[in-house]
């Protein structure tokens, strides 16, 4: 909302229009374009694509929806979104924004305690890259088995038959990158 807000203000400072005109354009008082300009309340969606209307623009540039990583480069440790867990307890979350111009997928995944790989990225296929942050997994790519720890890595193409296990008494987690990404 704070966003909105801002967006709403650096438009309008833009076009070298004052708060009391663009109010009386779009029907508010310049308190309540005031308060949205400073999230301190949130337009309604009338309201909204008024002001967009005002600013020559679209609602969507309003809230946001074409701004690329460059603008919202970092996601803090909190701010992890969370994608799937599959039948064994291995779990996904995303660790970028979405973009139409990314080139790489992000990932980080905890595989539990007998958790693997089943059912994890069946729509991204391309190149894949994993690093082990914490724990031990065995890895089998094309039949050969592979133990990796800590530290360790693989590169392989999704279209290799490949499976994850973790067979440790603790939870493995690996920062996994797929290029290209699946949007």
């Amino acid at each position: 909302m704070k966003r909105i807000g801002e967006r709403i203000k650096r438009k309008r400072e833009l076009l070298k229009l004052q708060l009391n005109d663009l109010a009386k354009k779009v029907g508010i008082s310049s308190s309540a374009l005031s308060q949205i300009e400073k999230a301190k309340a949130f337009p309604s969606i009338n309201t909204l694509k008024l002001i967009s209307e005002n600013l020559h623009t679209t609602v969507g540039e309003l809230i946001g929806e074409n701004e690329t990583l460059s603008n919202f480069p970092v996601i803090k440790k909190d701010e992890m979104k969370f994608v799937e867990q599959n039948e064994t307890g291995a779990e996904t979350f995303l660790l970028s924004h979405h973009d139409t111009s990314k080139q790489m997928d992000t990932y980080f995944v905890r595989f539990q305690t007998g958790s693997d790989s089943s059912g994890l990225f069946t729509n991204h296929h391309g190149q894949h890259f994993c690093y082990i942050v914490t724990g031990e997994i065995h890895f089998s790519l094309d039949e050969k088995k592979y133990s990796l720890s800590k530290g360790d890595s693989m590169y392989f193409d999704y279209k290799n038959l490949h499976r994850f296990l973790n067979q440790s008494e603790n939870i493995t987690e690996i920062l996994w990158i797929i290029s290209p990404p699946s949007y």
